[in-house]
């Protein structure tokens, strides 16, 4: 069985290998930045564990896992550019770092460059590896759009949320595992689960960032906690709460979300008070449970070797139990 960690150590080597600064500098530097500041590595991660789950060296996915990487981190960039962000994982954003045109050109230079990574591939797999890439990468900037559309919306549905999430970060998980299962020769039927299996695990991973985000611990939590009410985002906690707090609470909760305050302190400890007491934050744990649980069941259907079920199943629980 292969440990997670070899898979994400190799994939950076490969990627420091692949992605250097040339000439034009100011084009190539703040590429390299970005892909330097850190995260999870999660979807790289999970193309090779797709590839690796069907039976096939993992290191055939390596290119496949440099083009999701890559084009993870060109929609960071950009939508740090939409959101005036002046942090990401506690750095200089790109465009604060340099200027927004630079950022602007030196994402498109990603977005190209995460292309040209799946031109490894030949053949009826490249047909099918850029099939699921492209709608991948137009589903993600639907989820985006909706995110921006909810940001002047008064109410937003449960519905809504999820669908904009699954979208904005659930279907490129997914997209990952697939690729992997595509170069591994998977059938249709395989590749269409896998698929399945990370929608969903992406979907409990983005709520359990929700709720994190108000409930993680600050020593150990990679953003500012409390970073969605400071932003007066609508999250699942929100939505929740409006739909089940009491009249005098949803009033406390709206007048809250059009404040924007010098000093969160008190902002942050209200709202959290009302997700707790309106039952909104234990809804939300529940429903991380029951999309983590769909996940694991559809990936009881695959047809898998036990060993390599039990690989992705583990990821799937370290994932859920995360404290940061």
């Amino acid at each position: 069985m292969l440990d997670i960690t070899l898979f994400k150590d190799e994939f950076l080597s490969f990627l420091k290998e692949e992605v250097q600064v040339t000439e034009p500098k100011k084009l190539y530097e703040p590429i390299t930045y970005i892909l330097d500041l850190g995260g999870k590595r999660l979807r790289p991660v999970l193309a090779l564990m797709g590839a690796d789950a069907f039976g096939v060296n993992y290191k055939e996915a390596m290119h496949a896992a440099a083009a999701v990487e890559v084009f993870h981190n060109f929609t960071l960039l950009h939508d740090d550019i939409m959101d005036d962000a002046p942090l990401r994982r506690k750095k200089a954003t790109v465009h604060e770092k340099w200027d927004v045109n630079t950022a602007i050109l030196s994402g498109d230079a990603m977005l190209i460059l995460s292309y040209k990574f799946l031109e490894f591939y030949e053949g009826d797999i490249y047909k099918q590896l850029m099939q699921v890439f492209n709608k991948t990468a137009l589903e993600v900037c639907e989820g985006q759009q909706y995110d921006m559309d909810f940001e002047t919306r008064e109410v937003v549905s449960i519905e809504e949320y999820i669908k904009m999430i699954g979208l904005k970060t659930s279907v490129l998980v997914a997209a990952a595992l697939k690729m992997g299962a595509v170069i591994a020769g998977a059938s249709e039927q395989d590749a269409t689960k896998i698929y399945d299996f990370g929608l969903n695990l992406g979907i409990a991973f983005q709520l359990q960032d929700d709720y994190l985000d108000a409930f993680g611990d600050p020593e150990t939590f990679g953003k500012q906690v409390g970073g969605d009410i400071i932003e007066n985002k609508k999250t699942y906690l929100y939505i929740q709460a409006l739909a089940n707090a009491s009249e005098r609470q949803k009033n406390e909760l709206v007048a809250w979300y059009a404040k924007n305050l010098e000093s969160n302190a008190e902002k942050i400890s209200s709202v959290k008070q009302i997700f707790t007491s309106s039952g909104a934050a234990e809804m939300t744990k529940k429903e991380i449970k029951s999309y983590t649980e769909k996940a694991f069941a559809v990936l009881g259907e695959i047809n898998l070797e036990a060993s390599k079920m039990l690989v992705l199943r583990k990821f799937g629980e370290d994932l859920m139990v995360r404290k940061v």
